[in-house]
């Protein structure tokens, strides 16, 4: 399998920014994607941003402007930073990774999720 890690959550005050990492890890895999989803208490998960294997971009209209997706393929790395910050982006962050996992003969497709960071926006 393929296990993604976060990191880079926190407390932020409205106006500030943050910046998310995702790393990837396993053995003979390839990403085709990843992505950013976030959970707000009562709310459904929901795409944030993703950038697929040609480096093109999705955002959803509530972060265009104020976050940017980017990866480090060679570090199998996202990132999001996330600029101006507003108290409705408070919510926990997941990574999110498709692609395939090769054992020399076959080739199966993966679909992994991180376990989350919490990022709060609050004065």
């Amino acid at each position: 399998q393929v296990q993604l890690v976060e990191s880079g959550g926190g407390l932020v005050q409205p106006g500030g920014s943050l910046r998310l990492s995702c790393v990837a890890s396993g053995n003979r895999f390839s990403i085709n994607g990843m992505g950013w989803y976030r959970q707000a208490p009562g709310k459904q998960r929901e795409l944030v941003a993703n950038i697929i294997s040609g480096g093109s971009t999705n955002y959803a209209d509530s972060v265009k402007g104020r976050f940017t997706i980017s990866r480090d393929n060679a570090k199998n790395t996202a990132y999001l930073q996330m600029n101006n910050l507003k108290t409705e982006d408070t919510a926990v962050y997941y990574c999110n990774a498709n692609g395939g996992i090769s054992n020399g003969f076959t080739r199966r497709a993966f679909n992994s999720w991180g376990q989350g960071t919490q990022v709060t926006v609050s004065s």
